[in-house]
């Protein structure tokens, strides 16, 4: 016999490492071939490959954390708490022995999930996992800000005030504190993603002095994109660390102690003498360089600051374009400033105003996102079209940098002025912006050319809509060729897909594959099936998996294949019972047979399996239906299942 098993404990330490030990120890005991996955504090090590699955006898799982059960869909599983597998580990493998131990039978969602994940670029699965945790403090920091700026702000020569020790000076501190956690949590959540828990602490940490120019001597940070660099290099650090053979002794210890020390010390360190230093080179060059432009093509220096601007959206490049502009108020010269309040808050507007224009470019979150983008852009707060910049880069940038010089050279030419370092239509609002039509000419046509760029050049989102009967189906394109689609009927309630044709009281086969026989002849008179021999041959290899006698006198047998036109079940009633190994033995009497295309196996298979097991667990609507005395009264009947 041969048994994986899972231990996991909710600190991942101790309990994790001896709930393994004995169960391992208990299975060489009594000549069982075992394989332990733990699921601790360093993450997820020894993981079971899909030959270990599909050659195993059963599984054991001792975790008092939740655990992904869905890789384990057929297989007999026991689960139990973590204290268990310690204290009595061998009489959980006899369970097993003695066959006491059910099949675990998914709903498939997470199997799907996983499925999806494992297809995922990883680099791209990491820097998502870190994106979606920065985004609520970029949202919590900018609208507060924002809300700060309008109701308490007030210009002057300083630039946009909020005075000190007034109510509103609060509410922007506490979007700044928010700003402030915006880079470590993307760095700690893209480690997090590569090395599980253990990359953590170094990724936030070496976010932070990403963030924080002072570890290197410079007065911008590397921003974002130093805070993605700082959680790869985290992430990948701590996976080595992880993967490093220690004694069993030191184990618990890894995750808590060794791994967060040596990884944090080695990102931070390799920020502050290798990484840090010659990007602070680079921006004081930059800042030079642009100094010099000054008398030069004010429409070559409108471009390079427009690019510059939304390049980083707040970070190092956007800090030194924006310091000279705040540097050149201070000089009297207000037309340096106004092409880059412009071109602050064209990203977030543009990439805000994308998503209202083409909503099938984007997920639902997406368009959530866009909503807060454009309302932060309206306050001069670049920072908002970040997640958008951080998820599709090689697309996002490009055209959020078309707009802002777009914008910026409209304004140059339109000697719009900024007299307070500030951007966005909060300035023109407060009455500091000169030429304010122009102002706004360059904002909207900024906007539209991020918007319509990125637009053009960002594919729809492979979404479909199904609709109900008479209704289209309505395929977002792509550039792969999109396969034909079955016409699906929306089902809410089991009678949507069945009628009195397809209901037979006295079933007549005497074997499993004779009533399989039977059924699939009544799909066949229904004009769903292309083929009855590939049809069975999918509920067959259904059956070879496990049996599908779930118990209690029933039996559902189920098919996907692209041979089935529409979703269909088949009820039958076999009052004598017939061997169909049911877990619990019993013989089956009520059988349902389904039958879904292969296109819409994610959702209408599952959805008839989850309505019907509701449904059946019911004593008393069995027994109704064991006596029913005509197809009609059933079908009655099974109104009742939604």
């Amino acid at each position: 016999m041969k048994l994986l098993a899972i231990t996991s404990c909710p600190n991942g330490i101790a309990h994790t490492y001896m709930a393994a030990e004995n169960l391992q120890k208990a299975a060489e005991k009594l000549g069982v071939e075992m394989k332990v996955e733990t699921q601790g504090s360093i993450g997820v090590e020894n993981e079971f490959t899909e030959k270990d699955i599909q050659e195993a006898d059963g599984i054991i799982i001792a975790a008092d954390k939740t655990v992904v059960k869905d890789r384990f869909n057929g297989k007999k599983l026991l689960s139990v708490g973590v204290q268990e597998g310690i204290r009595n580990p061998e009489g959980l493998i006899k369970k097993h022995q003695n066959g006491d131990v059910p099949e675990y039978h998914s709903s498939g969602t997470e199997a799907a999930k996983s499925e999806k994940k494992g297809k995922e670029n990883p680099i791209y699965r990491h820097l998502m996992n870190g994106v979606s945790y920065m985004i609520p403090f970029i949202v919590v920091g900018g609208l507060l800000i924002a809300i700060a700026l309008t109701i308490g702000g007030k210009p002057t020569e300083n630039g946009l005030v909020i005075p000190e020790g007034s109510f509103w000076k609060t509410i922007e501190q506490l979007g700044g504190a928010s700003f402030t956690f915006m880079i470590p949590i993307l760095a700690g959540f893209i480690a997090y993603s590569i090395a599980d828990r253990p990359g953590l602490a170094p990724g936030i940490i070496g976010g932070y002095i990403a963030a924080n120019g002072s570890f290197y001597g410079s007065e911008a940070g590397a921003g974002f994109i130093g805070g993605i660099i700082a959680g790869f290099l985290a992430g990948y650090v701590a996976l080595a660390i992880k993967k490093v053979k220690v004694p069993k002794s030191v184990q618990p210890i890894m995750p808590i102690i060794i791994i967060p020390v040596f990884a944090s010390l080695i990102v931070g360190l390799a920020f502050v003498f290798l990484i840090g230093a010659p990007v602070a080179q680079v921006f004081v060059t930059l800042t030079d360089w642009l100094a010099g432009m000054q008398g030069t093509s004010s429409i070559l220096l409108a471009v390079i600051l427009g690019a510059m601007i939304s390049f980083d959206m707040g970070g190092p490049v956007n800090k030194v374009a924006f310091l000279f502009g705040a540097a050149m108020i201070g000089e009297g010269n207000f037309e340096i400033m106004g092409p880059i309040a412009a071109a602050i808050c064209i990203p977030p507007i543009g990439m805000g105003l994308a998503t209202f224009l083409k909503k099938r470019k984007y997920q639902e979150a997406e368009i959530e996102t866009g909503k807060a983008s454009f309302t932060m852009g309206l306050f001069g707060i670049t920072e908002g079209a970040i997640p958008f910049a951080a998820q599709d880069p090689l697309r996002v940038i490009p055209s959020i940098m078309a707009g802002s010089i777009t914008g910026s050279v409209i304004a140059m030419m339109g000697n719009v002025g900024d007299r307070v370092a500030h951007g966005g239509p909060i300035v023109a609002v407060l009455g500091a912006v000169d030429n304010v039509v122009m102002f706004f000419v360059a904002v909207i046509a900024g906007a539209f050319v991020t918007a319509l760029l990125v637009n053009t050049l960002k594919r729809d989102v492979a979404t479909m809509e199904l609709a109900g009967e008479g209704g289209h189906v309505e395929a977002a394109t792509t550039h792969e060729e999109t396969p034909p689609v079955s016409k699906v009927t929306e089902v809410t309630k089991l009678t949507d897909i069945m009628n009195e044709n397809l209901i037979n009281i006295n079933i007549k086969g005497t074997k499993r594959d004779d009533v399989i026989d039977e059924m699939i002849g009544m799909l066949e008179m229904e004009n769903v099936l292309e083929s009855t021999e590939d049809f069975r041959d999918a509920i067959l290899a259904r059956e070879n998996e496990s049996s599908t006698g779930i118990g209690m006198n029933i039996a559902i047998p189920h098919g996907k294949s692209p041979v089935v036109s529409e979703p269909r079940v088949v009820f039958g009633i076999k009052r004598e019972g017939i061997d169909w190994n049911s877990l619990d033995g019993t013989e089956a009497r009520l059988v349902f047979m389904i039958a879904v295309p292969k296109e819409s196996e994610g959702d209408a298979h599952l959805k008839i399996l989850q309505m019907l097991s509701r449904k059946l667990m019911d004593d008393d609507y069995r027994e109704q239906l064991l006596q029913v005395k005509s197809n009609e009264e059933a079908y009655e009947l099974l109104k009742q299942v939604q």
